[in-house]
């Protein structure tokens, strides 16, 4: 027994690191091939399960439903780590109206459209629930890890609403189900959670988000590699903290990623790192788990049924409910359409769906596979098309790429300035400027220019041209003065 255990562990060990290793090493393929790569670490946990190749035997509902929300609060963590505070300022009236009256919206157009194929009523509001919000992994994923840049307000909403609108989803499928149990009525006892689990979320998320925030601020760690722990747990309290109060700590993670974000930050691109390497590692681990617990023998009899209902969401409910919304925010209607298109879904239904089984509910594995369909065609349906979508009704920023150089400075303790990077206009004030005419306060400081594949280090005489990205240390109270100079910020 004791010789066969560290066998047994090693064999345990390697299965996962493959499963992690041909995920990240195939993802690059599905990238050129404009597939969305959770399909592919879905398919790679299908192919790793009991009717696959790699034959393991995994139904653990519970483990997955507990590590699936775990992963779900440092995706969200790092969503708000990296949401702009002045972006959501524009944005917060339509992305609320999206998170709030949009997933209400959605779960009754999909009930409806899952009543007429033969659900029972109960069952179709139930389904409804758990697809009804979009996946912040999955508009992360495609948003910013796929090279697009939209135009702001746009892109804005569409992070600030995945971000958001989980809570909503999780009351109505945790409330809908306890009525399946023990029929009761709902009546305003619903929009009572529903308002105090909002408030209490939102209400401890800023106050964990403030504080965490003062704490970075002032304590002094022995390593860096210790404030990446510090936050981590605060994502953790964040979340827990609000749920033992009948809060939505969904909400309030993601409110206290924000806050954490958008303040002084000792050690800020080590820490941003790190989350976004566990937010990957999140998303892997949590989609590859949940591939195994699928099994595509059962997959045959719902395939009909699901594929109807993916093709409602994507062509009806998510459209017509984005059109309701957002029109009295006069948004153009091109930009309407494309964020009634892109309503991704991912991880959050499929991990929704495990409740009603944890809870016996009768007919409940059928449901988790026929919200298992429905997220794959929704994911191949619209995240095939994004790309191609977005440069067909050009909503693209007209942003340049990103440099291929990155230069930051690492500190354990919080500055009094950073470094900003510019790019240069032709039409810029800068352009066709040598360094030394500039009137730049006395504290601030041009480092580098990458020109093309060159590196230059700028001397008094270096002239400014179009296209040049331009790394520029400057103290916070003089930022508004070098951004007047440089014009835009990358």
């Amino acid at each position: 027994m004791y010789v066969t255990e560290p066998i047994q562990t090693a064999l345990l060990l390697a299965t996962i690191g493959i499963l992690l290793g041909a995920s990240v090493l195939f993802s690059r393929v599905t990238d050129r091939a404009g597939i969305p790569v959770t399909l592919l670490f879905l398919a790679i946990g299908m192919l790793a399960g009991s009717e696959g190749i790699g034959g393991i035997d995994f139904e653990d509902y519970r483990l997955t439903y507990r590590l699936g929300t775990a992963a779900l609060v440092l995706i969200l963590f790092d969503g708000g780590l990296n949401t702009p505070l002045a972006a959501t300022r524009t944005v917060i009236g339509p992305a609320a109206v999206l998170a709030t009256f949009g997933v209400v919206g959605t779960a009754l157009l999909v009930a409806v459209g899952a009543y007429l194929l033969g659900f029972a009523w109960p069952e179709s509001m139930l389904l409804g629930a758990v697809v009804s919000s979009t996946d912040a992994a999955a508009v992360f994923s495609v948003l910013r890890g796929s090279g697009l840049h939209l135009k702001r307000r746009l892109g804005a909403t569409l992070e600030l609403e995945s971000g958001v609108n989980d809570p909503l989803a999780v009351i109505l499928t945790v409330a809908l189900t306890h009525n399946i149990l023990q029929p009761q009525g709902l009546g305003w006892m619903i929009v009572v959670e529903i308002l105090t689990q909002l408030t209490v979320g939102g209400a401890l998320g800023l106050a964990l988000g403030f504080g965490g925030r003062f704490l970075l601020g002032r304590i002094r760690l022995a390593a860096g590699g210790l404030y990446p722990v510090l936050t981590m747990a605060l994502a953790l309290l964040a979340f827990s903290l609000p749920s033992l109060f009948f809060g939505s700590g969904f909400l309030s993670v993601y409110l206290a990623g924000m806050i954490v974000g958008n303040g002084p930050l000792p050690y800020r691109r080590g820490l941003l790192r790190v989350h976004d390497s566990l937010a990957w590692l999140s998303q892997t681990v949590m989609f590859l788990l949940l591939g195994l617990l699928i099994f595509p023998s059962q997959l045959l009899g719902v395939a009909g049924v699901g594929l109807v209902l993916g093709l409602i969401l994507v062509f009806v409910a998510r459209p017509a409910v984005v059109l309701l919304c957002l029109a009295p925010f006069r948004y153009p209607l091109r930009e309407i359409g494309y964020a009634g298109w892109v309503g991704l879904r991912g991880a959050v239904p499929i991990i929704l769906a495990t409740y009603p089984v944890l809870a016996g509910i009768e007919g409940a594995h059928r449901l988790f596979n026929v919200v298992f369909f429905l997220v794959v065609v929704n994911a191949m349906v619209t995240g095939l098309s994004v790309r191609w979508l977005t440069r067909r009704l050009k909503l693209e920023s007209g942003e340049p790429p990103p440099p291929p150089v990155t230069l930051e400075i690492v500190s354990t303790r919080v500055l009094e300035g950073e470094v900003l990077l510019f790019h240069i206009e032709p039409g810029s004030i800068v352009c066709g400027t040598a360094v030394h005419q500039l009137s730049l306060p006395p504290e601030t400081l041009v480092m580098l220019i990458l020109r093309g594949q060159e590196l230059l280090a700028p001397r008094g005489e270096t002239v400014f041209e179009p296209g040049d990205h331009v790394y520029v240390y400057s103290r916070y109270e003089d930022q508004p003065l070098v951004r007047l100079v440089f014009g835009r910020q990358e």
